[in-house]
This record gives C-alpha cells, sequence and structure tokens, in this order.
C-alpha cells in the first residue's frame, strides 16, 4: 500500500510539474478553460480526444507535420515545449 501511495504521489508531481511547462491558460483562450470549444470554429474538441491523440497532434504542430488550418498559429505555440512535456501535458489533459 505504501508503494501505491508514493508513486502515486510521484506521477502526480510529474504531472503537475509538466502542467506548470505548458502555459494551459494560452490554450484557454481559444479552446475554452475547459477545453470544450471548437477554437475558432475549425478544430476538434480537445476535451473529447484521447490523450494519445492530443500528444499527437501537437508533437506534430510542433514539427510541421500535422494540422489543418490553424497550423501556423498552432506550431508558434507549440514550439517552445519539449516533446515530453507535450507529451505529458496530453496525459493531464486527455481521456
Amino acid at each position: 500500500m505504501k508503494k501505491i501511495v508514493i508513486a502515486s504521489a510521484a506521477t502526480l508531481a510529474l504531472a503537475t510539474a509538466a502542467m506548470a511547462n505548458v502555459n494551459a491558460h494560452a490554450c484557454a483562450g481559444c479552446h475554452g478553460a475547459h477545453f470544450e470549444k471548437h477554437a475558432l470554429g475549425k478544430s476538434k474538441v480537445v476535451s473529447e480526444m484521447t490523450h494519445a491523440e492530443i500528444a499527437t497532434a501537437l508533437k506534430g504542430y510542433k514539427h510541421g507535420t500535422y494540422g489543418g488550418p490553424m497550423k501556423g498559429v498552432m506550431k508558434g505555440q507549440v514550439a517552445k515545449y519539449s516533446d515530453h512535456d507535450l507529451e505529458a501535458f496530453a496525459q493531464t489533459i486527455g481521456k
């Protein structure tokens, strides 16, 4: 039981640290505070996506291999983050 509590606390700490690395407030401007909006009427609703779909999208925007009409905007939003930060952020907000 002690190991589970320690592992859970460590996981939460890592997720919180990763969430702190990615500015979720910048996301909320277009995607909504709970990621419930179609950003500018064009994107998928992020809250309906899995963490794997979110991670693929974010890393793809960063590397220029993913996206529709807003890929230029999104590339600028995620360019400063590491793939690890984007993956961890996707884990915290995805299904």
